[in-house]
């Protein structure tokens, strides 16, 4: 696909992307709080660090090679291979919480598709299918992307830049971090996106992977922290 992205296009990606987006991402912090409760994570330096691998090791190797591989199946009618991918997301989710986190998401992202989409009785069927999966979020994600008419790369931009504002607004929440320091933060991710999504639209099945062994530790150790703000 070639020249710029039609408006109403954009304008639905921004909106995938948007932390107003009613799906509860705010209220996840994929192993963040226990990082800081468990390692010491206690510094703009550190956190910009900590999710700056989590963007490249656990989002570009896993959720976002699924959403490109997932977008092009919605497209094509390639339901068995929907199934497929939804199917390893759930087994690769390594702790109880990043699984009803996927899950959940996935869930609420269908239930605003089927309200965005009434009167759409071809949009409502895939919506259907979507939901009677049931749903993770990467593959939910990649069916409301379908909906538009914008390349996978720049679904995975809206993708990972909707995932680094969540997570910044996490760090914000869970340690003393001013929204100066947050913006830097934010930026640097902004900048790394780029290149995290075109490895993820280059990844085979084979090289797709979800192996975060410290994030699972930090992911499971949360399930049983005291005072906890976030759900994951």
């Amino acid at each position: 696909m070639t020249g710029a992205l039609p408006a109403a296009s954009l304008l639905q990606l921004i909106w995938l992307a948007s932390p107003a987006l009613p799906v509860g991402g705010f209220s996840y912090s994929e192993g963040l709080e226990s990082a800081i409760e468990n390692t010491g994570l206690a510094s703009e330096a550190a956190v910009a660090e900590w999710l700056l691998d989590q963007l490249h090791i656990a989002q570009a190797r896993c959720d976002m090679a699924v959403v490109a591989q997932a977008l092009h199946a919605w497209r094509h009618a390639g339901h068995e291979r929907i199934h497929a991918l939804n199917d390893w997301v759930l087994h690769t989710r390594e702790t109880s919480e990043l699984r009803l986190q996927s899950e959940q998401m996935g869930r609420s992202l269908a239930d605003w598709l089927r309200n965005q989409h009434q009167g759409d009785d071809a949009r409502l069927r895939d919506v259907q299918w979507l939901a009677a999966l049931p749903p993770t979020y990467p593959v939910a994600f990649a069916l409301a992307a379908a909906f538009t008419e914008a390349p996978a790369r720049d679904v995975l931009l809206a993708y990972a830049f909707g995932w680094a504002e969540n997570m910044v607004q996490a760090a914000l929440k869970s340690m003393p971090l001013g929204q100066s320091a947050g913006q830097r933060i934010l930026a640097r991710l902004a900048q790394a996106i780029p290149a995290a999504a075109d490895h993820a639209i280059g990844l085979a099945d084979d090289e797709r992977q979800a192996f975060s062994p410290m994030l699972a530790i930090l992911s499971a150790r949360h399930e049983t922290q005291y005072s906890r703000l976030f759900r994951s």
